[in-house]
């Protein structure tokens, strides 16, 4: 808001959390939402603002992120968001990666072998060629089956939770955790299930392999001090295509105000082709 009010700009567009619905702003009670739009208001902007589940919008997770637009005076006749095209799988994004160590990339460095209290490598031999499956390495009290389809989005990308890769005999049980006498008790008295998975070998994923579920083109090329630098960076980011899609809306708007026609998006439904 203090650098909008500085510029005046004829777009503003920011984008942050779902929770911005149900979050109160301390000072005057409202949820966040409504405050943030009320201020952008009060700055002499209409403004429009919506939830998006990314997977519609060239993304393969089912992240969603709450997003206004705020324009200077009037919204440009006819103005609306980008739509959401159809569902985006993992598939044509990790698969390649997962079944194909050999293949190079800029941060891209394959380890088999995770080191796990909770999770098992067997060791046991497997048929070569043996796919190898996504799963959820921690977090593993969650409700979702840590096995992943390659035909559905991914739960979405964050800076905390560990996913990898499952090669041969991959099973995934629920089991209690005996909370009185292992390691890493935060909660005594809890009654959860956690989640075991058990492979012939695991791997965590690679950064590339984060990236490309944020859809970074493979030539980006991330820099850290340490790996988790470089994680904080993929997983903070927005997805490269979903900010496509809401800067190519920004950029026809505001045409659209130039010209003093109306806004107008052929390619509303259009998913950019592979990055990759």
């Amino acid at each position: 808001m203090r650098i909008a009010r500085l510029v005046r700009p004829k777009v503003i567009l920011i984008e942050n959390v779902l929770n911005l619905r149900t979050m109160k702003f301390p000072k005057t009670g409202k949820p966040f939402a409504e405050q943030i739009a009320d201020e952008i208001r009060q700055l002499g902007y209409t403004v429009l603002h919506d939830i998006f589940r990314v997977c519609h919008f060239g993304v393969p997770q089912t992240r969603r992120r709450f997003v206004f637009v705020g324009f200077l005076g009037a919204a440009p006749s006819g103005y609306h968001f980008p739509q959401p095209g159809a569902e985006n799988s993992i598939r044509s994004y990790l698969y390649d990666l997962g079944q194909n160590d050999s293949i190079r990339l800029s941060n891209h460095e394959p380890v088999w072998g995770f080191g796990s209290a909770v999770h098992v490598e067997t060791g046991l031999p497997f048929a070569p060629g043996c796919e190898s499956i996504p799963v959820r390495l921690s977090r593993t009290a969650s409700d979702g089956n840590p096995i992943r389809s390659f035909d559905e989005p991914f739960p979405a990308v964050d800076t905390a939770t560990v996913w990898g890769w499952g090669q041969g005999n991959v099973t995934a049980r629920r089991v209690e955790k005996d909370r009185r006498t292992e390691r890493f008790i935060r909660s005594p008295d809890a009654n959860v299930t956690l989640w075991r998975v058990s492979a012939s070998r695991l791997r965590a994923f690679t950064h590339r392999e984060y990236a490309r579920l944020q859809t970074f083109p493979d030539d980006w090329v991330f820099h850290g001090r340490s790996k988790r630098d470089v994680q904080l960076q993929i997983g903070n980011a927005v997805p490269v295509r979903f900010a496509q899609c809401l800067a190519r809306s920004v950029r026809l708007a505001l045409e659209a105000m130039e010209s003093g026609g109306d806004f107008f998006d052929e390619h509303a439904r259009l998913i950019q082709p592979s990055l990759f």
